[in-house]
């Protein structure tokens, strides 16, 4: 009797696998789990409908002061203006093979613990995702705004940092972070979460700033500070300082930063053989919206018109920002 092997085809099926990957997806995200990514159901319909870019209409902010009534002198009408913000859907795949999933086929639950790997790992692309967003949108708000969501405390920056009583001002530290939220001025309050490089984050480890507070696992020890949830990333954006070496870029995050949608591809999951090779294949594809609120997608540059790439979505000219400033739910952050 032939010896029997177990494929891949014989362990995904689609229609279980794919929903079960999502899931976990969003439970594994930090992104999510701190509140910065939303998913919004909304969203996943605009993501299901095809096409590059979604527009959203909005109302803009009424302006100007009240008037004075009268008996003589009718009210005068002020104009309701509007706008457009725009979002772009994100065409992304991979393809593993079974030399790379064999420890997982050999698990107890094969299906999921090949999900639970093809999850973790969309996790890591999509932030790797976002943070070159980060990169597009701020440069334009340099670019294009006079940097009016930017606070630059490295030591190049204008203006005496040197004012703080620290041994290393141009570090991340609280008067930073405390300038940086000003930039919303009154509307401050609503940043939640804080996003850094490892660097940053050892420069406030090192003035015994963070906080850990225990997760829902009752394990794990989350990262916060001045009640921020803290995420760590070395992908976080850096520059070369004109004057100062590595100037390194951290984020301020409110609730709901970045609109999340999940679109429903032809073939989400797919099983492939290749018999020469002896090789099994794994196939996973994603249609998705990754948004930030206010900050209009403008298809100035995309290299391939059906999917932009992490270079694309880095590039200034492809960002405009149609919010008023205090509407924007992000800041960035400079420090060496």
């Amino acid at each position: 009797m032939a010896n029997q092997v177990t494929r891949i085809a014989d362990i995904i099926e689609p229609s279980v696998f794919v929903p079960y990957m999502i899931d976990r997806t969003n439970e594994l995200s930090e992104l999510v789990q701190s509140g910065i990514v939303l998913r919004d159901p909304g969203m996943d319909i605009l993501a299901s409908r095809g096409g590059r870019t979604i527009n959203m209409p909005f109302f803009q902010d009424l302006t100007g002061n009240s008037q004075n009534l009268s008996d003589t002198s009718p009210l005068e009408t002020r104009k309701i203006g509007t706008e457009k913000d725009v979002a772009r859907i994100i065409y992304r795949g991979n393809a593993w093979s079974s030399n790379e999933l064999a420890n997982a086929v050999s698990g107890a639950d094969p299906m999921a613990a090949i999900a639970e790997l093809v999850a973790a790992w969309w996790v890591r692309d999509e932030q790797q995702t976002l943070l070159n967003m980060m990169k597009g949108v701020f440069q334009d708000n340099i670019d294009n705004d006079s940097g009016d969501l930017v606070h630059t405390a490295a030591a190049e920056a204008t203006g005496d940092v040197k004012e703080y009583n620290d041994t290393s001002p141009t570090v991340m530290n609280p008067y930073a972070i405390i300038d940086a939220r000003q930039k919303l001025g009154d509307a401050a309050n609503k940043f939640t979460a804080l996003m850094m490089h490892s660097k940053c984050y050892t420069d406030l480890l090192k003035q015994n700033l963070i906080q850990f507070i225990p997760a829902s696992d009752g394990r794990t020890k989350l990262p916060t500070y001045m009640d921020y949830r803290v995420l760590v990333d070395d992908g976080c954006p850096t520059r070369a300082g004109t004057t100062s070496g590595t100037v390194y870029r951290s984020f301020l995050f409110a609730q709901g930063a970045i609109a999340r949608g999940e679109g429903s591809p032809e073939t989400p999951a797919e099983t492939d053989r290749d018999s020469l090779a002896g090789e099994d294949i794994l196939i996973s594809r994603r249609h998705f919206l990754l948004h930030t609120r206010g900050i209009k997608w403008t298809e100035d540059t995309v290299t391939d018109n059906i999917s932009p790439s992490n270079a694309d979505l880095a590039l200034a000219a492809n960002w405009d920002r149609v919010y008023e400033k205090k509407s924007i739910r992000m800041v960035m952050l400079e420090t060496n």
